[in-house]
């Protein structure tokens, strides 16, 4: 399996960079990979394809939007295992043998903040970016209110106990739609939805939610996880849509479990009241091989997908 090299890693500029600085960073690889000067055809054509993407505001959008994975380049080979652990070219391997690195540990930043990076040091550093807009007409409202309970309950109950995850908010699906919130833990995702629903008891058996016998629709995340993780191959990718009760209670309303249907980190679609999130981000974001490290190269990349 092989890491991607986004077009902005090509000309050595970060996801906000200005056109005048594309310009730039995009003369500065034509002189080194010029083959008239020396350098490497390959090379000179990934500049040249880079810089033609990025300088075109709609192509540059466009990329943005599928995760810096449409016409990027792969640089170099991950390690056995798949998903769930990091890649090789910008990511760090940890060695066995010594203790296992807890979520508390002090952030280990993949590249160091000292050196070049995808994203600055500002952007690094904070935990949670973007907030909630408005997109369409209907119900735009009560969206907006709704995740802004879940930004309400990330920020507040689960962050402040991993203070490497990050929390971007509002990204644009793949192939449509929308993602409305996502964890980065080390190198594990979480996509995150929501819904309101009354109190009460409700069933999950896995495939459906119910309540008497009536059948409720959670969104359909299961697509956006494949989704992702196709194009996030060195995380381990899992979907939740978390179910809040209109007053607030983290407990209400209570779901309860056929057999097979309990959450867990090997399960693409996940259903569970507030408590129940705190409690599963915890567990599968800082139990991760890595949950103390902001990987600012897949970080950027997630920013690049907001709207």
């Amino acid at each position: 399996m092989a890491q991607r090299q986004t077009h902005y890693e090509v000309l050595g500029v970060a996801p906000t960079a200005s056109a005048t600085e594309i310009k730039s960073a995009y003369r500065r690889a034509a002189r080194l990979t010029h083959p008239d000067h020396g350098g490497n055809a390959q090379d000179f054509a990934r500049a040249t394809l880079a810089y033609e993407t990025l300088i075109d505001p709609e192509a540059r959008t466009r990329y943005d939007r599928s995760y810096g994975t449409e016409s990027s380049y792969l640089r170099g080979k991950a390690p056995a295992g798949g998903a769930g652990g990091p890649a090789s070219g910008g990511s760090m391997r940890f060695e066995t043998g010594g203790p296992r690195p807890a979520a508390t540990d002090a952030t280990v930043y993949v590249p160091g903040l000292d050196g070049p990076g995808a994203v600055d040091r500002a952007t690094s550093v904070r935990q949670v970016h973007g907030t909630p807009r408005k997109r369409g007409i209907f119900g735009a409202q009560a969206r907006l209110a709704r995740e802004s309970r879940t930004v309400q309950l990330l920020t507040r109950q689960v962050l402040p106990s991993l203070p490497s995850t990050r929390l971007v908010n509002g990204l644009h699906a793949p192939n449509g739609g929308y993602i409305d919130h996502v964890l980065l833990g080390g190198y594990r995702l979480a996509l995150i939805h929501s819904m309101m629903l009354p109190k009460g008891v409700y069933r999950w058996d896995g495939a459906s939610l119910l309540r008497d016998g009536k059948h409720i629709d959670p969104p359909r995340i299961a697509p956006l996880v494949h989704d992702m993780q196709r194009l996030f191959p060195e995380l381990n990718v899992t979907g939740w849509t978390v179910i809040l009760s209109p007053d607030g209670n983290l407990h209400e309303p209570v779901i309860d479990y056929a057999r097979g249907g309990e959450p867990g980190p090997m399960n693409v679609l996940n259903v569970v009241n507030a408590i129940n999130l705190v409690r599963e981000m915890k567990m599968f974001l800082g139990t991760g091989p890595a949950p103390h490290v902001v990987d600012r190269t897949i970080l950027a990349r997630l920013l690049g997908g907001m709207y």
